[in-house]
């Protein structure tokens, strides 16, 4: 087992002792038993002594209540030891998760994170519990079962010093070619619930251009390919069954081949042979149990070293020790800013950035497709670090900030608005879990979404469900405007967030802006002309450079790719629907 993942067992480490300690206990009842069954058989039996029979089966008896309860005891211990060291492992993986930047997001797929949250840390949970059970008892039953038999006959204990090295051997051969087939499953497991979420979430589109049969190939080609790979491990895992039945008869003849000599020559009791059987059975099965194990770790191997990649990847933004916790206002500077998504040496998204935002000041932001308007806000709350160069928030450098100060004072809508289970109240209480009802229902008002939200039967108490498919793209919008208005933040970033919305919405939210959070700096990222024309500045971006600042008018007389966007919308008659 990986150690860095064993530090998640915690408090399970009592359950995970006691597990290992009972069936030690358990084995040593078990081992004892066919003695005390060769002396009832040798001595109560052949000599007719019903005291002595009774005396060694009341024992008999004993011992074996006493193995059940060890037994019993232990897999209590082994299943909760292995349910909580999972539960802890889901708990840290999402933890360590809720720390990630984009950036460490990006690495890893969501599908990707959601295998490893589950198919993987079953596979640790189920290799870990057998482990800790069958790991100590596969050994001291070999051992012990080995002892009893030398006791009894040492030319059939010698038998198995050779058996046990050559079918442990085989098994472990068997396990180790069937390994790499089972690394490849999960990763193909990715590709198949990447497959299933994109489908399940994209099922209107899906529908809507009659691509079910389409959908259905493709996820059959995944699924397919992941059965064979599993078919392929599990034919040689298969091998472990034939092989441990042919040793074990091949064994018994022998032994009885050896016994039966032994029991003429009157070296040997009929009895003692009967016991050997059964020691010759208990290490052959706990053979098996080995090797069953033995799958089982390596499956889990690969499923721990997905876990493991999680686990040690580096938050890229951490707060430093003596890091700011208050915003002083809602100024942003951009000073000579070059940003990346892979990094310094990549292909730049923004180039040369300078720009000042006054705190109160309203900003619109228009370019074409791929002009890096989004790259550019995303700086701003640190979703994004900068590749070279400064952001400064108050006047402090965005890295400076705790992360939760900074980004409690920075509203965002993004582009891809998200509600999540639950009512219209508590989603609107993201932005302010404390918010009363009031509060709730006047930012919805500024957000032009309180007329929709009463119209429903059930009012602010609708239910949404996953994904906010039960609202409209506009609805859906304005909720999440008013969910980032009730943060009474000091920067508000709307990016492209009333592109659903008609013009005449769109323009009572942006009176509701400036009438009633007049010191927040706003930040409207659009492509209609309209939801920006009476901003105090206007930012053209083109190829991730700045092209242009000033208001509409200034930008109609000096700015050629603004001038183009704007006569372009007003001859087709964007801004008079």
């Amino acid at each position: 087992m990986n150690k860095t993942l064993l530090r998640s067992v915690r408090e399970y480490k009592k359950q995970s002792i006691l597990a290992p300690l009972l069936v030690i206990l358990e084995v040593l009842m078990e081992v004892l038993i066919p003695l005390e069954m060769a002396k009832i058989i040798d001595v109560g039996i052949a000599n007719g002594d019903m005291s002595y029979i009774l005396q060694r089966g009341l024992i008999l008896v004993v011992m074996a209540m006493l193995a059940l309860f060890f037994g019993v005891q232990a897999g209590n211990m082994a299943a909760i030891a292995g349910a909580g060291y999972a539960r802890n492992l889901r708990h840290d993986i999402f933890y360590k998760v809720q720390d990630f930047s984009f950036k460490n997001i990006d690495h890893f797929s969501t599908s990707g994170l959601v295998t490893r949250m589950t198919t993987d840390i079953t596979n640790i949970q189920m290799a870990y519990m057998m482990s800790i059970r069958l790991l100590a008892r596969a050994p001291f039953m070999i051992i012990l079962s080995w002892i009893m038999t030398l006791l009894l006959n040492k030319t059939i204990s010698l038998l198995f010093l050779i058996v046990i090295p050559l079918l442990g051997g085989t098994l472990i051969y068997i396990a180790k070619k069937a390994h790499p087939h089972f690394i490849k499953v999960f990763d193909e497991y990715d590709v198949l619930n990447n497959s299933v979420q994109e489908n399940v979430n994209a099922s209107r589109v899906v529908k809507a251009f009659v691509r079910e049969d389409y959908e259905i190939d493709k996820f059959h080609d995944i699924s397919k390919y992941v059965y064979n790979l599993f078919t392929k491990a599990e034919k040689i895992v298969a091998w472990n069954s034939p092989a441990m039945q042919f040793t074990m008869y091949s064994v018994v003849l022998i032994m009885v081949l050896i016994g039966g000599k032994s029991i003429i020559a009157g070296s040997m009791e009929t009895g003692e042979l009967t016991s050997v059987i059964v020691y010759a059975l208990q290490i052959i099965g706990s053979l098996m149990m080995v090797t069953f194990v033995f799958v089982m770790i390596m499956i889990a191997e690969a499923s721990s070293d997905r876990i493991t990649e999680v686990m040690n990847e580096i938050p890229e933004m951490q707060d430093q020790p003596d890091a700011v916790t208050e915003v002083p206002n809602g100024d942003i500077v951009f000073d000579h800013v070059d940003f990346s998504y892979a990094g310094e040496g990549g292909n730049l998204s923004l180039k040369n950035v300078n720009l000042h935002i006054e705190s109160g000041q309203t900003i619109g932001i228009i370019g074409g497709t791929g002009s890096a308007k989004s790259s550019l806000v995303q700086l701003i709350p640190r979703l994004y670090d900068v590749t070279k160069g400064r952001v400064k928030v108050g006047g402090i450098d965005v890295r400076d900030y705790s992360l939760e100060s900074l980004r409690d004072q920075v509203s965002m809508v993004l582009q891809k608005n998200v509600l999540f289970s639950g009512t219209i109240y508590e989603n609107i209480r993201w932005g302010d879990e404390t918010a009363s009802d009031e509060e709730v229902k006047r930012v919805c008002k500024l957000a032009q979404a309180d007329g929709f939200v009463q119209e429903f039967p059930n009012g602010y108490n609708t239910k949404i469900v996953q994904g906010g498919n039960n609202v409209s793209g506009g609805q859906k919008q304005r909720l999440c405007i008013a969910r980032a208005l009730l943060k009474k933040p000091k920067i508000l970033i709307l990016d492209d967030s009333t592109s659903a919305v008609d013009t005449k919405t769109d323009a009572l939210i942006r009176k509701a802006f400036r009438e009633e959070i007049p010191n927040t700096t706003k930040i409207i990222i659009a492509q209609r002309v309209s939801s920006i024309e009476d901003a105090d500045q206007i930012i053209v971006l083109d190829g991730g450079q700045i092209m242009g600042i000033g208001t509409s008018e200034e930008l109609l007389k000096t700015n050629e790719i603004y001038r183009e966007v704007y006569e372009s919308q007003v001859k087709g008659g964007d801004d008079h629907e």
